[in-house]
């Protein structure tokens, strides 16, 4: 988890409209963008993540959100724990830009790095951790709005400075006793944080295939009928002609239509819904892993091994111990 400072910049007239206006080019976009907001979605609503945000916040004093790749917001906007003189920020455009170039910079590293935490221009740290499904990165756990060190009269000066600047139309006694009331967390306290932040990451990445599986989302009949159908055969071998033949399509067609719709392929799907029943049976500690990925539709221990590797991020055998456990 590495630290780095977000320098203020110069915020132009487009700046200034794109934010007012709710038109700013999003961090990521891509053609897996609704689906990584309509996934994240499922996963902020989900009874796991209430219950973390609340008791995450009630220890740690601290904002957390859950933000898809794509967003361009600030995540901690309206949430308890909110920074004061954050909120106060956010009332202005050109100051809410500065707050949005810090977040695009935090992810964009956090992605790279697998975590980061960023310095704004105000001296506040914002952290961020992925969320990922497989290989796919649909969002960030992020924390944030806190001082690391105790804030100096300097800081503070500069923060009013730059509160001036951005044309924030608030007494200096208001932004001062803001400022100062600004969290403050210790080295220590702050790598805890992000230690809680990375350990949920891995449990939404497992939660997330899930989700991904289960989510009805507004689709095409054809397309539901094709996931019905892979549902009843999955334990079968299956190809997509034979999905595509029984919706009555071409097997081009249904194949770029089924891509658009799920944001993954064919193949991608099917092995994550024969993965999701295979969750289910490691429960059964007298089952063999080999007989579980046979009886899910793989035909290989080693197909199967490599799959389940790959969504879920650790061995078959490793969930299983994992599960039985607790």
């Amino acid at each position: 988890m590495q630290t780095i400072l977000a320098q203020p910049e110069n915020t132009t007239s487009d700046t200034f409209s794109a934010v007012h206006t709710g038109n700013f080019a999003p961090i990521t976009a891509g053609e897996n963008g609704h689906g990584n907001r309509a996934l994240v979605d499922a996963l902020v609503n989900s009874k796991i993540y209430r219950e973390y945000e609340r008791a995450f916040s009630d220890l740690t004093g601290l904002p957390v959100a859950l933000q898809p790749v794509e967003t361009w917001q600030l995540p901690h906007h309206g949430k308890r724990n909110e920074n004061e003189f954050c909120a106060m920020l956010s009332r202005k455009s050109r100051a809410c830009a500065a707050c949005l170039q810090t977040q695009e910079r935090l992810c964009q590293q956090a992605a790279a790095d697998e975590g980061n935490t960023v310095l704004c221009p105000v001296g506040l740290s914002d952290s961020a951790v992925p969320v990922r499904m497989s290989d796919r990165l649909v969002g960030y756990l992020q924390i944030g709005q806190v001082f690391r060190k105790k804030p100096t009269e300097a800081q503070f000066k500069k923060a009013l400075s730059l509160c001036e600047k951005w044309g924030l139309d608030v007494k200096a006694d208001e932004v001062r006793k803001a400022y100062f009331s600004g969290k403050v967390v210790t080295q220590k306290e702050h790598d805890s944080a992000i230690k809680l932040l990375s350990i949920f990451a891995q449990h939404l990445a497992m939660l997330s295939n899930q989700v991904f599986i289960q989510q009805e989302n507004s689709e095409p009949p054809v397309i539901t009928k094709a996931r019905n159908y892979i549902h009843e055969h999955q334990t079968e071998e299956i190809s997509l002609g034979q999905v595509a033949k029984a919706v009555n399509m071409s097997s081009y067609y249904f194949c770029k239509m089924f891509k658009k719709v799920t944001g993954i392929n064919f193949t991608d799907y099917v092995a994550r819904v024969r993965i999701e029943k295979s969750k289910n049976l490691l429960l059964n500690p007298n089952l063999r892993v080999s007989e579980i990925a046979f009886e899910v539709g793989f035909q290989s221990l080693t197909h199967f091994n490599r799959v389940f590797k790959k969504i879920l991020g650790q061995s078959p055998t490793d969930y299983r111990a994992q599960l039985l456990a607790h």
